[in-house]
């Protein structure tokens, strides 16, 4: 039997490829992509930049492609098989990954170019890789000694395994919970649509009446519309309980287990936390500095906060006669005031914001920015049918990119949103290979009567994750280690969260919000409402945001080895952050997938961070035009096509001219006046 996966490709062969065909890829890639390391390692030549470093860079081609194909099926399309291959993979990635940074051979080269760093000739991007490979293994154990070489490697393999258990016990928990309604008054405020898409939820699943679930598309309507108190309490505390059962999927022993090897691991390298060597790769580069930066936010939002808590609990008494205001009545409470003080709720504006015209919006936004165009076609393999595959142009029809985009929930996927890639962008041999994106979501289905109508949430979600695509899309690099998104943690943002701005827009939104039935074009008394209502509870909002940067800092910023209970310690790290009476039913850590599965350990403050980046590049776009074009061009010269050749704050002030300043933000989320 052929293997799909060991034969040349260019386009992921999603519909030639078995569960069965995995395993052995791997074997055969890890094996090949050995043998390329060692002829690197074992080489009699002299060490130089290119035998060495850029020779490096290029090993292992096949099997990264093969790690990024099977990954990315187990976060958007998985199954118990794919998750069982990923238990037995992962350890041995793991191990592989160690071997080169632990071989000796291999770092003495690496050492040995690096030392005649002042000497060579090299571009500003080759210096980036050679400084940036020499830290990765002297950071990663290149000079301990065996015995602690030994250990690194089990406790490597050890976080590989307890990561996915990690994330494997969050999807199964969102999946198995299902609130089954079969009276229709439970579902008395809830809107038509989010009516229509339980009932044929239930339907998919032999059910009779109204089926909710913890995917957001199902979760966020409930909790926001449905004036049944006790149901959003339970749905609530299903939600904000998952990995908390002390069952089979409880998480707390994942998380301790995690913390602890990684601070072991931070240890063994000499570092004080695991905080500590993670934030030595970031813009922000101690734990001191994000803490510092949290808490500068912290004192600007924290009184804008408890203001709107307090007008939000008054609302809620006089409305409903509610004493005490709990996290079930949030977005319940938040919604009817909103629709109070600006007339405008998700139901009066989903209908301009029909699936497929924001996705020609943002792509029409690109256009004007970035001479991008997208032409879809339907010869591209896909590991799913809802799948949609783009190819990307450039203002001179030069080929940029492949796109998948993925945007409905499934059993199989895993909830949220993401960027991710199936082949990065890299000149090599004379030859520009240009990368394949993918856009992963989870937005609202299309029912039997009414097309995917997406809440204004979702339409910046949307921009963002694409925010996220042209970054990998734009990508203009050598070398492929230092392509696309591929830049410090906390700068990764930027593109994304800049490109929310122009969903505000009344110049954007008349490209693409018009009524899904009649054409009409979104009234300009929305637009106004969407630009009044955006610093609606920021203050409420930035605190929940600084809330999971504090508990994130918490887990891996100290000595964890002595927390014994995980609700009781993230419960004191929110302490200066609550607003909300505390539920001891419901533990945040146990799913906070972004820090125990995903790549934001030590790095969820980068959101935020991020924000002050796109708040001031995004007002530079505001006094010129928002879509004017020298601008954009500096934009993807100098942060979109530059991946991580260069330092990101050079890159920033390359693009603005200078470092960014906080009170754009501070402006835009209405904690300051905006000085004229």
């Amino acid at each position: 039997m052929s293997n799909p996966l060991l034969t040349p490709f260019d386009q992921a062969p999603f519909a030639h490829i078995k569960n069965e065909h995995f395993k052995p890829a791997f074997l055969e890639a890890i094996e090949k992509a050995r043998k390329e390391i060692d002829q690197i390692a074992e080489s009699d030549e002299t060490p130089t930049f290119e035998n060495t470093l850029e020779a490096l860079d290029f090993s292992g081609r096949q099997l990264d492609r093969v790690s990024s194909i099977f990954f990315n099926l187990n976060s958007a399309e998985t199954n118990e098989e794919i998750q069982k291959i990923a238990q037995k993979v992962s350890p041995l990635l793991s191990e592989f990954n160690n071997d080169i940074t632990l071989n000796e051979k291999l770092f003495h080269r690496i050492k040995s170019v690096y030392e005649q760093l002042g000497d060579l000739t090299l571009s500003p991007e080759q210096q980036t890789l050679l400084e940036k490979r020499y830290k990765s293994f002297s950071r990663n154990g290149a000079n301990l000694n065996d015995a602690d070489k030994k250990r690194l490697r089990e406790i490597d393999a050890e976080l590989a395994k307890l990561k996915l258990k990690f994330g494997e016990n969050v999807l199964a928990e969102t999946n198995k919970y299902e609130l089954l309604l079969t009276n229709e008054a439970d579902l008395d405020g809830l809107p038509e649509g989010a009516k229509e898409a339980a009932t044929q939820l239930a339907k998919s699943k032999d059910k009779e009446g109204w089926l909710i679930t913890l995917d957001y598309p199902s979760y966020i309507p409930f909790m926001k519309y449905a004036k049944n108190r006790d149901l959003r309490k339970k749905l609530s505390l299903a939600f904000g309980s998952k990995g908390f059962h002390g069952d089979e999927l409880d998480n707390r022993e994942n998380v301790l287990k995690i913390v602890s090897l990684r601070y072991e691991r931070a240890q063994l390298l000499g570092y004080e936390t695991h905080a500590h060597f993670v934030l030595e790769e970031r813009m922000a580069e101690t734990p001191k500095k994000v803490e510092d930066f949290l808490n500068e936010l912290l004192e600007k939002a924290k009184p804008a906060a408890e203001r709107e808590f307090a007008e939000l609990e008054t609302f809620a008494k006089q409305l409903d006669d509610i004493d005490r205001l709990e996290k079930w009545d949030s977005a319940y409470y938040s919604e009817k005031l909103k629709q109070q003080l600006f007339d405008l709720d998700d139901e009066k504006l989903k209908p301009y914001f029909k699936l497929e015209n924001v996705i020609t919006g943002v792509f029409t936004v690109a256009e004007k920015l970035f001479g991008l165009t997208f032409k879809e076609v339907f010869n591209i393999e896909k590991y799913h049918d809802e799948v949609k595959t783009f190819e990307v142009y450039d203002e001179f029809s030069n080929f940029i990119s492949l796109f998948y985009a993925d945007f409905h929930p499934r059993p199989g996927k895993r909830g949220g949103a993401w960027m991710t890639s199936y082949k990065p962008q890299f000149r090599h041999h004379g030859k520009n290979s240009r990368p394949h994106i993918s856009n992963v979501c989870n937005f609202t289905k299309p029912t039997e009567t009414k097309p995917s109508l997406l809440t204004f949430n979702e339409v910046t979600t949307l921009f963002h994750e694409f925010g996220h695509a042209l970054h990998g899309m734009l990508a203009n690099t050598t070398y492929p280690s230092l392509s696309g998104t591929s830049v410090y943690w906390d700068f990764v943002e930027l593109p994304s969260q800049v490109m929310e701005n122009w969903c505000y827009e009344k110049e954007a939104l008349e490209l693409f919000a018009v009524h899904y039935k009649t054409g009409e074009l979104i009234p300009m008394e929305l637009v106004r409402k969407i630009k009044d209502s955006a610093t609606f509870q920021e203050g409420m909002a930035t605190l929940r945001q600084l809330s999971f940067g504090f508990l994130d800092m918490a887990w891996h910023g100290t000595d964890p080895t002595n927390i014994e209970d995980v609700k009781s310690y993230e419960s004191k790290a929110f302490e200066g952050t609550n607003l909300f009476p505390d539920t001891p039913e419901t533990c945040m850590s146990t799913a906070f997938s972004h820090i125990f599965q995903g790549g934001y350990s030590s790095g969820y403050y980068s959101y935020k961070w991020a924000e002050v980046l796109d708040a001031d590049a995004f007002a530079h776009f505001k006094e010129n035009g928002i879509f004017n074009k020298e601008i954009a061009n500096k934009f993807k010269e100098h942060v979109l096509s530059k991946g991580g050749t260069e330092n990101p704050m050079t890159l920033y002030k390359r693009f603005r001219g200078a470092e960014p300043k906080i009170e754009p933000l501070l402006e835009r989320a209405g904690l300051i006046k905006k000085v004229s």
